[in-house]
């Protein structure tokens, strides 16, 4: 892994700009700043390998067409970032290539880790493994557990979750809180990463 980066900001909010590259450049990656989707393409070689650091929700475009017009074939690893997060448009990212998705305000010491992991990749190498591994802890949870997990894939509640299978929110929380253990995540960013890798389908509105 190489500590200089590149790493590439891409975020149409100059004051969050600036705040992240200060933060990245801390520590010792080389950053490339960029107001905009279409700034960065305009400036960006295909087929550069490194980390890609971009706002979800941006005027003109945004952070997953983005990720569309750079392809699957794409030498980035991408890492999203929003305020305005939810778990559909994580299921999107993720099913698309993207490393993680994290919702502000994120713990500064994950977002670097997640680039030294974004950084760290090779070929796709080590998120095989993972979800190999991923794959194999499924077959620990129960048929709720399992159902429970494709109901948050969904992005529904733990309240609405309840309503849907008849059962107290209460329960729910508990099922969420087994399955997290079995599948030993410890977040819903790297829930929803995993299970989409591994072929979880989620249930959503009106199924």
């Amino acid at each position: 892994m190489s500590l200089d980066g590149p790493v590439f900001i891409v975020d149409d909010d100059a004051g969050a700009r600036h705040s992240l590259r200060a933060l990245v450049e801390a520590q010792g990656f080389r950053v490339r700043p960029y107001a905009s989707a279409v700034e960065f393409l305009d400036h960006y070689l295909p087929g550069t390998p490194g980390c890609l650091i971009t706002d979800l929700r941006m005027p003109d475009m945004d952070g997953l067409e983005l990720q569309k017009a750079l392809g699957p074939q794409d030498s980035l690893q991408i890492i999203f970032i929003t305020g305005f997060g939810d778990v559909p448009n994580a299921v999107t990212a993720i099913k698309s290539g993207a490393v993680d998705f994290l919702e502000k305000p994120f713990d500064d010491n994950i977002l670097i880790e997640t680039i030294k992991y974004a950084l760290s990749l090779t070929e796709n190498a080590k998120k095989k493994d993972e979800t190999s591994g991923f794959s194999a802890r499924l077959k620990q949870l129960s048929p709720r557990e399992l159902q429970v997990l494709r109901y948050l894939l969904g992005g529904h509640s733990n309240k609405a979750i309840a309503q849907r299978i008849q059962i107290s929110p209460r329960t729910v929380e508990i099922h969420r809180g087994n399955l997290m253990r079995k599948l030993s995540v410890q977040d819903l960013p790297h829930l929803v990463r995993f299970a989409v890798a591994s072929g979880i389908e989620p249930i959503e509105d009106g199924k």
